[in-house]
């Protein structure tokens, strides 16, 4: 055997081994975390509903009938949450009366005004004003948001704006048993494996990073049978 004709056999012996270690990769790779799987089908994996919804879960939309529910880990800090606002409010409207949606609080550590944000939303919950202080810290994120410097007389005013007890709020807010029922979720979310935010799930399928309305919507409809 020349020496020449021993390299070109071995080089083609190493791209076959090459080529069969790939085939193995793909076929062994894990599902996305997208709902779906290397080939599009729909995840079986389905997160555990007593960790996705608690009794004192707070429901943006609710749709009596309706099986399909839409869970969102999210941070009001967070600048992923605050581009992804948009789309979620796109569906809210677009299923509205079709389907729930779930908001979940997931303040991540390296946010300083995350947790009084997330306390401050419960704060106005107490009062039915959830959906109203939800929406004003994302549409007001850039004005406290990154801050280094404590905002909680920010929220107060916000609070005081949407006609709220400011005295009961504040109260509220600063509440040890408040911050309690803030980090119950944030445990849930990591007991869920939720390492960031927005974290979405559609009955319990969690959605690729930062889903697009197009991608919630086939999963959606998938649900609804549509």
């Amino acid at each position: 055997m020349t020496r020449n004709l021993a390299i070109t056999l071995v080089l083609i012996i190493g791209s076959v081994v090459a080529l069969g270690l790939f085939a193995y990769s793909v076929d062994r790779a894990p599902a996305p975390p997208g709902g779906t799987d290397a080939a599009g089908s729909p995840s079986p994996t389905v997160a555990p509903e007593e960790l996705l919804i608690r009794e004192d879960s707070h429901y943006l939309s609710r749709a009596e009938d309706s099986d399909v529910t839409v869970v969102e880990f999210l941070d009001f800090e967070c600048e992923a949450c605050r581009a992804q606002f948009p789309v979620m409010e796109r569906i809210r409207e677009e299923y509205d009366g079709r389907i729930n949606f779930v908001i979940r609080y997931f303040p991540l550590p390296g946010h300083t005004n995350s947790e009084p944000a997330a306390a401050a939303v419960e704060a106005a919950a107490e009062q039915d004003a959830l959906e109203e202080m939800y929406m004003r810290m994302y549409e007001t994120q850039a004005e406290w948001g990154e801050s280094r410097e404590p905002q909680a007389d920010v929220f107060v005013g916000f609070a005081e704006d949407l006609g709220l007890d400011v005295e009961r709020f504040t109260a509220t807010m600063e509440d040890p048993a408040t911050l309690e029922r803030v980090r119950a979720d944030f445990e849930d979310g990591v007991e869920l494996g939720v390492q960031g935010t927005p974290t979405i799930y559609v009955n319990g399928r969690q959605t690729e990073s930062m889903p697009s309305y197009r991608v919630l919507t086939d999963m959606i409809d998938r649900e609804l049978g549509e």
